[in-house]
């Protein structure tokens, strides 16, 4: 199993809250753009999380007032222009790789949004199994507005399961922005928090699910993604076999044996 805790990534920062990751993109001048170097490290790093044994839950942060102002224009839209399909494309799955990255990880990801959060940002966001945001925070699928359609890095296919299908559809043709009380309202936000607070918010709701029954969430994660293509009869039965997993594992005994003696449990993951 890997250790993340001595992961020194060159295009990103990466700290360690306990089993908690805070993850964070550099560049808060630029509003902290996405380069094709860090599109890749950022994918590795969290395929990586896969096999780490000592990363329980993952928080996406925002620095210096903003989350993500999507691809650099000059770093990535600049050399786009003069790449021809087969380069384009190795460009675009690339790109979806890291949602996918993300959405494979067996660890809980929090976004915490705060400011611009935009193009590819805001696929990194709807990406999270959570969101946090600030009254500040500005979220916009903006790729209509560079000549492009909408369906990048699969927003087609998970925003409208987070927002309702109309609302994305507006988002994904307008490429407008949406505010955070929007957000908040349309269910995009798991919840507002001052931008103050906003960090220490995130981690400690991380720690939180940190503290839980990690081989468990791992698995509520799974599922999460995989009965989307089910009907609810097979989604049952998947259920049905997961959870009699779950009831193998350690963690469920040691629930039991807490609950006997009126005790909180103590929760190792495995």
């Amino acid at each position: 199993m890997a250790k993340m805790k001595t992961l020194k990534p060159r295009h990103f920062d990466w700290q360690m809250e306990g089993a908690v990751a805070v993850v964070s993109l550099k560049r808060p001048e630029r509003k902290n753009p996405l380069t094709f170097e860090s599109y890749a490290e950022l994918r590795d790093s969290f395929r990586a999380l896969v096999e780490a044994e000592d990363v329980s839950a993952v928080v996406f942060a925002s620095k210096g007032g903003n989350f993500c102002s999507g691809g650099d224009v000059h770093e990535i839209i600049g050399p786009l222009v003069e790449r021809d399909m087969k380069g384009l494309l190795a460009f675009t799955r690339m790109t979806g790789d890291l949602v996918k990255a993300i959405r494979a990880c067996p660890q809980p990801v929090i976004a915490a949004v705060d400011g611009v959060c935009v193009g590819a940002g805001a696929m990194i966001a709807l990406a999270a199994d959570l969101r946090l945001g600030t009254p500040a925070a500005k979220t916009a699928f903006l790729f209509t507005r560079v000549g492009l359609a909408g369906c990048d890095m699969g927003a087609c296919a998970l925003l409208p399961r987070v927002i309702g299908q109309g609302r994305a559809a507006e988002l994904l043709f307008t490429g407008r922005s949406m505010s955070a009380e929007e957000g908040e309202r349309w269910g995009f936000f798991n919840r507002l928090v001052a931008a103050d607070a906003l960090e220490a918010e995130a981690v400690a709701l991380a720690q939180c699910l940190a503290e839980g029954p990690n081989f468990a969430h791992g698995m509520t994660k799974t599922m999460l993604n995989q009965e989307w293509a089910m009907g609810l009869e097979q989604a049952i039965e998947a259920e049905a076999q997961a959870q009699a997993i779950c009831m193998q594992t350690a963690d469920f005994e040691r629930a039991y044996r807490a609950f006997l003696a009126k005790e909180k449990p103590v929760f190792e993951g495995n």
